[in-house]
C-alpha cells in the first residue's frame, strides 16, 4: 500500500519520486489539493501552459472511456520534452484506467489526479495505493502546528512578526481550505507592510472580515435556529464567489465540535468552560450563537446531523451544477430544526 503519511508527504512533495509518477490527491482541503497540485505539474512540465505538454482530462468523462488515460500518458508531445496529465476526478470511477496505467512504465509523464474525500472502499483510491507506480496523499485540513507554520511562511517575507494575542486570533480565523488560508495571509502581510509587527487590530481589519463574511454567520445562524440568516448570507457567499463545498465542510466541523461539546455538557463540563477553552478558539461575537446551539442540539442530533452533511457533501460532488442548492437546503434544514424545537 503506496499511502503517504506526515513527514513522508513532504519529502515526497519537495523531490517527486520518478518511479511513482501517478499522484492522486485527495481529501476535505480543497485548496490543500490545488495547491499541491500546482507544485507537483509546475516541476513536471517547462511550460504548464502549453497545450501540447499539460492536457487536462475530466474524471466523470473518462469514466466512458478509461483506456483515453493511458493513450494520453502513452502519447509524446510534438516538439519533446516532457508530458503531464491533469485529472479531476467526479462521482464516476476511471479506476481501470490506473490498473492499466500501473502495468506499463512510463517515461516522462506525470499524472496528478485531484479529488474530493474518498473512503478507503474508493475504487480510485484503493487503485492508486495498490499500484507500486502510484501514490495517494491525502489533503485535511491544517491543524494548529500546520497554521502556525503556513503564518510564519507567508509574514516572513514582508519582514513581519505577528503579536501572541494576534496569532491566536488569527489561528481561530483559518484553516478548513489551504488557498484560502493562504490568500487572508497575504492581505494581511500587504496591509501591514512596513509596520514591523502584526497586531490583533490588524488580523480584526483584514481577515475576520473575510472570514465571517463567508462563514460564520451561515454556520452560526444555521446551529442557532435562525433560517432568514442562513439563507441572506448564504445568497451573500455565493455572490463573493465562496464555493458551497467550503461552507458545508465548515458546517461539518462546526456540528463534530458542537457534538463532542454536548458529551461534555452531559458529563458535567459547564458551557462557559467550553467556549473558553480548546481548539480552535472562538471569536468572541460568535459564544453566544454557539451557546445557543448546544442549547438547540442533544448529542444523538448533532450525530444526525453530521450524517445529514455529510450526505449533502457527497450529492454536492455528484452534482456540482446543484451544488449550492443542495448545500443551502442542508444549512436550512438545520436551521428550522432548531428554531422549532430551541
Amino acid at each position: 500500500m503506496v499511502a503517504l503519511r506526515g513527514k513522508e508527504i513532504d519529502a515526497f512533495l519537495a523531490r517527486p519520486d520518478s518511479g511513482r509518477p501517478i499522484i492522486l490527491l485527495y481529501g476535505p482541503d480543497a485548496g490543500l489539493v490545488r495547491e499541491r497540485a500546482d507544485a507537483l505539474l509546475a516541476s513536471a512540465v517547462d511550460d504548464p501552459n502549453d497545450p501540447f505538454s499539460m492536457v487536462r482530462l475530466d474524471g466523470d468523462e473518462l469514466s466512458a472511456e478509461p483506456s483515453r488515460l493511458v493513450d494520453e500518458a502513452m502519447t509524446v508531445p510534438l516538439f519533446g520534452g516532457r508530458r503531464a496529465i491533469r485529472v479531476r476526478a467526479g462521482s464516476r470511477s476511471f479506476a481501470g484506467g490506473i490498473d492499466t496505467l500501473a502495468e506499463i512504465p512510463l517515461k516522462d509523464c506525470r499524472i496528478v489526479i485531484e479529488a474530493g474525500e474518498l473512503r478507503p472502499e474508493s475504487p480510485l483510491r484503493k487503485a492508486c495505493e495498490r499500484a507500486k507506480t502510484a501514490v495517494a496523499i491525502a489533503c485535511y485540513p491544517d491543524t494548529e502546528r500546520d497554521l502556525a507554520k503556513l503564518i510564519d511562511d507567508e509574514l516572513r517575507p514582508s519582514s513581519l512578526r505577528i503579536a501572541p494575542d494576534a496569532r491566536a486570533v488569527l489561528t481561530a480565523l483559518l484553516g478548513g481550505d489551504r488557498q484560502a488560508s493562504r490568500n487572508e495571509l497575504r492581505k494581511l502581510a500587504l496591509y501591514a507592510h512596513g509596520k514591523g509587527e502584526v497586531s490583533i487590530d490588524d488580523v480584526m481589519a483584514v481577515v475576520a472580515d473575510a472570514s465571517e463574511l463567508k462563514l460564520d454567520p451561515i454556520v452560526d445562524g444555521a446551529f442557532a435556529g435562525k433560517p432568514d440568516l442562513v439563507e441572506s448570507e448564504f445568497a451573500k457567499a455565493m455572490i463573493a464567489g465562496t464555493y458551497p463545498g467550503v461552507i458545508i465542510s465548515a458546517a461539518q466541523r462546526q456540528a463534530a465540535w458542537l457534538h463532542k461539546s454536548a458529551l461534555a455538557v452531559a458529563d458535567g463540563t459547564p458551557v462557559s468552560t467550553l467556549l473558553e477553552s480548546g481548539y480552535p478558539r472562538l471569536h468572541f461575537s460568535r459564544k453566544g450563537a454557539v451557546e445557543v446551539a448546544l442549547r438547540n442540539f442533544s448529542a444523538p442530533r448533532l450525530a444526525t446531523i453530521i450524517e445529514q452533511l455529510a450526505t449533502a457533501a457527497l450529492d454536492m460532488r455528484k452534482q456540482a451544477t446543484l451544488a449550492a442548492a443542495i448545500g443551502q437546503r442542508a444549512l436550512l434544514s438545520i436551521a428550522v430544526n432548531a428554531k422549532r424545537r430551541g
